[in-house]
C-alpha cells in the first residue's frame, strides 16, 4: 500500500467522520436505503410482494434481487420470502435477496427459515465534506484516470472483475495479460463494453482504471451516483498483478472523482475482512453489515 496516499486521506478524515458520526449511524443508514431503492428501478421494473420489493430487470443484462420494501414495518415469515423465490423461479431469475442487517435485523430469520444461506459483507462508509480531498497517485506509480467512452481502456477495464472475481481474496493469482486480452474480446462481443458505455452515456456509472500491460487495464472500479450518494462497485485487479496497491489507488481516484461531482456519502461493501481493511485504510469506516441471500452451493456426489 502507498504511505502518501494513505496518510493524505488520513489526513482529512477527521472532519469526515465528525459529519458522518454527528449525523449518526441511523441517518447513514437511511440514505443508503433510499440508494439501493433507487439505482434498480433505472433498469428493472418493482414488484410489490407483501414487505418486499423485487426487481426485475427490463432489458438485457444482469438479475435483480428482493430487498425489503422501503419504508416498511420490518415484519417478514418464511411465507413471505417463499412468495418471492417462487416468483423468481418464474421469472428464471437467481432466487436472491439482498439488505442491511442494522436496517432490517428481523428479515434473517425468515431468510434462514426458508431454506437459504446467508453471506455477510462488511459496509464501509466515507463521509466527504467540503474540506476533504482524495488521495494523489503516488510518484512512480501506474496512470490512474476516469474513463471515457471511447478510452481505449474501457473494453479491459469492463474485463478484469470477470478475471478477479473468478480467482477471489487478495492472493497474487494465475490470470495475466494473455487471459485478460481474450476476456476483453469476450466482453466485447457479449455486448458488456456496449451495456457499460450506455450506464455511462446516463451518468448511472463512472469508470477507472489503472494503466497496465500491454496497454490494457491492471486495476479497474465503478461508482454509481445517485443524488449525493454513490456506490463504489467492482474494484478488481488482474490476478497476477495483486499486491501493488492498485485497486487502492483506483478506489482513492473514484473517492476524488465523486467528491469533485458533489458526492457526498461514498459507501461499499467489501467481500470479507481482509478487503474490508484496504478500504478502511484510505479512510473508509465499518458502519453495518451488508446480507445476501441465495440457495446454498450443492455438493457435487462422487
Amino acid at each position: 500500500m502507498d504511505g502518501t496516499m494513505r496518510n493524505s486521506l488520513h489526513d482529512t478524515d477527521s472532519s469526515s467522520t465528525a459529519a458522518a458520526e454527528a449525523a449518526g449511524p441511523s441517518a447513514v443508514l437511511a440514505r443508503l436505503e433510499e440508494f439501493y431503492d433507487a439505482v434498480p428501478r433505472f433498469s428493472a421494473t418493482a414488484e410489490e410482494h407483501g414487505p418486499f420489493t423485487l426487481f426485475v430487470r427490463t432489458g438485457p443484462g444482469w438479475h435483480y434481487y428482493g430487498r425489503p420494501t422501503l419504508g416498511g414495518d420490518g415484519q417478514f415469515t418464511a411465507a413471505d420470502v417463499d412468495r418471492v423465490r417462487a416468483r423468481q423461479r418464474e421469472l428464471g431469475a437467481p432466487e436472491s435477496f439482498e439488505w442491511v442487517h442494522e436496517t432490517t435485523p428481523g428479515l434473517r430469520a425468515a431468510i434462514e427459515a426458508s431454506g437459504l444461506e446467508v453471506h455477510e459483507h462488511p459496509l464501509l462508509v466515507l463521509e466527504l465534506d467540503a474540506a476533504s480531498t482524495a488521495a494523489p497517485a503516488a510518484d512512480g506509480g501506474p496512470e490512474v484516470r476516469v474513463l471515457t467512452t471511447d478510452d481505449p481502456l474501457l473494453p479491459s477495464a469492463v474485463a478484469v472483475p470477470h478475471l478477479a472475481f473468478a480467482e477471489p481474496g487478495t492472493r497474487i493469482g494465475a490470470a495475466g495479460p494473455e487471459q485478460l486480452a481474450e476476456a476483453t474480446r469476450t466482453a466485447l462481443a457479449d455486448g458488456l463494453v456496449t451495456r457499460m458505455i450506455g450506464r455511462m452515456e446516463a451518468g448511472r456509472t463512472v469508470v477507472a482504471a489503472t494503466v497496465g500491460p500491454n496497454g490494457l487495464a491492471g486495476a479497474s472500479g465503478c461508482h454509481q451516483p445517485v443524488g449525493e450518494v454513490s456506490e463504489i462497485v467492482a474494484v478488481a485487479t488482474l490476478p497476477s498483478l495483486r499486491r501493488q496497491g492498485l485497486a487502492r489507488r483506483v478506489t482513492a481516484h473514484l473517492v476524488e472523482h465523486a467528491q469533485a461531482t458533489g458526492i457526498r456519502t461514498v459507501f461499499l461493501s467489501a467481500s470479507d475482512d481482509a478487503v474490508a481493511r484496504i478500504y478502511e485504510s484510505i479512510g473508509f469506516r465499518r458502519t453495518a453489515t451488508a446480507l445476501i441471500a441465495e440457495p446454498a452451493a450443492k455438493t457435487a456426489v462422487s
